[in-house]
């Protein structure tokens, strides 16, 4: 286990160190940060100081060795547009983009793996065909039209949910959280309904294929053999072994959430980090974006890694080397 851990840390640090080069190199080319510093008006001798202050003045390799060496510090810099840690601004967003993201997957957990196990345990039979259509849909529609469709609906025609905004949090462990009062649940359902809709669909796909696959296999007739009711051969015998490749899929989908639901928290005005990043992208705010890439690539490496370890768990046979 212990060889595991290590070799796997390994290959965190080296795919945090090719994103950290591939953030560089795509900073260093993408517009000059020192007129984002300077004012419009600045002279040519200031615009050269600042270059200066900033290291841009340097080759591009020793730009990098300082740039890797503040990654490794946790010091990105200091927001161009808000003048504030870079870190600090994301960090401050977080909690608004997980606790939407944890909403969305309960969701699609909830819905997804039961209708994925009807429709798996009974292919042919015309809710399981309503079922597979719906999910087709469900794949098929861009979220940022489910987003304005539910928007219209139950905001502008039905005015059930509000259309905008994070609503009322209270604070837990320093951190606002819109989870613990009513008005952060009402503002919560349409954008955590919009992101959810996309991963649903995957996740009933993947369990109702995992259900037919496992139905054929000799364990579940054995199970139905013994006298099993219908629901223990479904979901304590079907179910736990279909569930590594939902597993996978879960944990892919958990951190493209996170990374990307720009689309969603722009349509909402939810104000999570990927609202912030479009408004940095917009304003070329290159720490803001430096930290929001670093931070989703941290994200994807411990979410596989938490995935490996999970799936030890749903089947013993699994072991890890």
């Amino acid at each position: 286990m212990f060889g595991y851990l290590l070799k796997r840390l390994i290959q965190m640090t080296l795919v945090l160190w090719v994103v950290s080069v591939i953030v560089f190199l795509m900073m260093s080319f993408t517009g000059d940060p020192v007129f984002m510093v300077v004012p419009i008006d600045a002279t040519d001798a200031e615009i050269a100081q600042a270059r200066r202050l900033l290291g841009l003045d340097q080759s591009l390799l020793v730009q990098y060795g300082k740039f890797l060496t503040s990654l490794v510090q946790g010091d990105f810099g200091n927001s161009y547009v808000f003048r504030q840690p870079a870190m600090t601004l994301i960090l401050e967003r977080m909690p608004a983009t997980v606790e939407m993201v944890l909403v969305a997957m309960a969701l699609a957990i909830v819905v997804a793996i039961p209708l994925g196990v009807y429709a798996g345990a009974n292919p042919n039979s015309r809710i399981s065909r309503v079922i597979m259509a719906g999910s087709l849909l469900g794949i098929s529609l861009p979220g940022f039209w489910v987003g304005m469709v539910l928007i219209y609906l139950f905001a502008v025609h039905w005015g059930v949910f509000p259309s905008s905004g994070r609503g009322d949090t209270a604070e837990l462990f320093g951190l606002r959280i819109s989870l613990l009062t009513w008005d952060g649940w009402h503002h919560i359902m349409l954008p955590a309904i919009t992101l959810s809709l996309g991963t649903m669909a995957i996740l009933l796909r993947m369990t109702r294929a995992g259900m037919m696959e496992v139905g054929r296999q000799d364990f579940m007739k054995f199970a139905r053999a013994k006298g099993a009711t219908r629901r223990d051969v479904l979901y304590k015998h079907g179910l736990k072994n279909a569930l590594i490749p939902v597993v996978t899929i879960f944990g892919l989908q958990l951190g493209d959430l996170i990374a990307f639901a720009t689309i969603t928290e722009t349509i909402f005005s939810w104000p999570g980090m990927g609202k912030l990043l479009i408004d940095s992208i917009y304003r070329a705010d290159r720490p803001v974006i430096v930290v929001y890439l670093m931070l989703v690539a941290l994200i994807f490496v411990v979410i596989n890694f938490i995935v490996d370890i999970v799936y030890t768990l749903i089947d013993p046979r699994i072991t890890l080397k």
